[in-house]
């Protein structure tokens, strides 16, 4: 690893721990995501030996509260007894998209498939999953209209409804099986769950579809296809009415259950509320681009960042910090890349295409007093000044602060001698440190000034100098 200058290499493990441990932080865990990745499904495993259940997220697109829960299922759980597996983004195309299906319902695809589908690949390699031996639960988080309910209420309360339930195709399953007494274990699901309810009726009901008396629709299902092949399988649906951070709530508290009567032991780093729920899926957004020298913090981003330095490959050497993100070109505009979470897309670069230049991993800094080092793709928090140190050949660009000089290193700056119109977040307090050689882009930081006593968000959305 290069660091900075000769008479520096004492820095180099402190320098190298340090990207480790920041990198740990934004990207805690690793998956095995097919080779298509980023528009192909992942796969978490968690924890070790059985029993185990597979989890699914997102196999209709336009589903959120599916695909949050399972993100959150697959980043912020710990499993202590048994494993479980889960896909968070299994139709990932048709998130991006907000799409039930772009090439049809893919849950309407388990029981005969043409080769020629676009589909084909994802749908065989999504059953070798559910068949492996190692499996004995199979849950399918979904979102469904309004609520359903056994008997006719209204036109949002009544059994075309899906809503608020937990789907079995039959009764049971053959005796032997691993939970396979489905109507009873769904029961104790429904009724746990509804010890808490935000609201009474946001009540969770049992839904036997009986899908081998005639039910040809289902018959298609993921969930029949696992049922038919011996597997305990349930699908789980929240309420489309509801908020997407309480239709996670939901299906957490479902899948929590489900757990516990398989034997599964976890914990999690976050509330199980819907607060926490919403707070947990906010919180740790981030991109990395060219190796982690380019990084942005996303939870707080302005909608549009300009003349960001890249490489012409950035945005397929992209590494995002949920498996529910992508950085694609823009649809219509490939001279620019947008940033998607699930549905959303939430930041859109004007990137500033550069050749790279490697020789160079980090700068010397004196933030605060004291004298540091910088990593590429890190963040340097800062109260009061910070100066960014001189190397020869190198040159500094803050972005944001106009000193009229094309190498802005040497310098000491605050934050009220930047231009809050070109910070990165909307708060006006974070700003790019680009380092060059020559034409080449070598990286950059993260200047993160403290807020002032009254300082206001900004409303613009242009960042670039």
């Amino acid at each position: 690893m290069r660091i900075f200058a000769e008479n520096h290499r004492g820095f180099g493990l402190a320098l190298l721990l340090t990207a480790i441990l920041s990198q740990a932080a934004l990207f805690p865990r690793s998956a095995a995501c097919a080779a298509g990745f980023p528009m192909d499904f992942c796969l978490f495993r968690l924890g070790h030996g059985s029993p185990t259940a597979l989890l699914f997220g997102g196999i209709q697109g336009d589903e959120p509260g599916g695909f949050s829960a399972a993100t959150l299922l697959a980043t912020r759980y710990e499993i202590n007894r048994g494993s479980i597996w889960v896909v968070p983004n299994l139709n990932f195309p048709s998130i991006i998209k907000r799409s039930r299906g772009l090439h049809g319902d893919m849950n309407r695809k388990f029981a005969r498939l043409d080769e020629t589908d676009p589909e084909f690949s994802t749908v065989r390699r999504t059953q070798e999953l559910i068949l492996d031996p190692q499996i004995g639960l199979v849950l399918n988080l979904h979102d469904g209209s309004g609520w359903y309910r056994p008997k006719y209420k209204d036109k949002l309360f009544n059994p075309s409804r899906w809503g608020q339930s937990v789907i079995i195709d039959q009764e049971a399953l053959a005796d032997g099986i691993f939970m396979n007494d489905l109507s009873t274990q769904a029961d104790n699901v429904a009724n746990e769950v509804n010890t808490s309810l935000i609201r009474p009726h946001h009540a969770i009901h049992v839904h036997n579809t009986k899908t081998a008396l005639g039910d040809h629709e289902m018959e298609k299902s993921l969930s029949w296809f696992a049922a038919r092949n011996g597997k305990a399988a349930f699908g789980i649906e929240a309420s489309k009415e509801l908020p997407v951070n309480i239709r996670a709530y939901y299906h957490l508290r479902m899948v929590e259950a489900f757990l516990k009567q398989a034997g599964i032991e976890f914990s999690r780093d976050f509330e199980l509320t819907p607060e926490g729920v919403e707070k947990a899926l906010r919180e740790n957004l981030g991109v990395s681009f060219a190796e982690n020298r380019v990084f942005l913090p996303l939870e707080n981003t302005r909608g549009t960042i300009s003349h960001l330095p890249l490489p012409r490959d950035g945005a397929g050497r992209a590494i995002t910090s949920k498996p529910i993100m992508a950085v694609l070109p823009c649809e219509g505009k490939n001279d620019r890349i947008c940033i998607h979470y699930g549905n959303r897309t939430i930041a859109l670069i004007h990137p500033d295409w550069r050749e790279m230049d490697d020789s160079l991993d980090a700068m010397p800094v004196h933030v605060d007093g004291r004298d540091d080092i910088a990593p590429f793709g890190q963040v340097l928090d800062v109260s009061e000044s910070v100066r960014v140190g001189k190397l020869p050949g190198y040159r500094v660009n803050l972005i944001g602060h106009d000193s009229g000089k094309a190498d802005e290193s040497g310098k000491t700056v605050r934050l009220a001698d930047f231009d809050r119109h070109y910070s990165v977040d909307r708060n006006g307090l974070l700003y790019r440190a680009e380092i060059y050689r020559g034409k080449k882009f070598s990286g950059m930081f993260l200047l993160r000034f403290a807020r002032r006593a009254g300082a206001a968000s900004v409303a613009g959305r242009n960042s670039g100098k």
